[in-house]
């Protein structure tokens, strides 16, 4: 190979404000959901507590837990596709 193709893991600065964009919009989403689903997504993500664990510090069963991550992540995916096509 010549070396002239391009990497597929390189980042131009395209896609450098592409992603910085995306993070912003992440962010700026889960920020936007209901405050159970958001202490959900920050103690699985930030803390990296198990669902089991979430409950216990939440009070409620783990299976809830799954049902409120489940929740968050599907706004999430919802509303952050509606960004992607827009960006594009």
């Amino acid at each position: 190979e010549s070396g002239l193709m391009a990497d597929p893991d390189h980042s131009g600065p395209l896609n450098d404000l592409m992603h910085d964009g995306f993070e912003s919009s992440l962010a700026e989403e889960i920020s936007r959901l209901p405050e159970r689903e958001k202490m959900v997504m920050a103690l699985y993500y930030e803390q990296s507590l198990n669902m089991k664990e979430i409950g216990l510090v939440m009070g409620v069963s783990e299976s809830r837990v799954c049902q409120l991550h489940s929740q968050a992540v599907s706004r999430l995916r919802k509303t952050l596709n509606e960004w992607a096509t827009e960006a594009t």
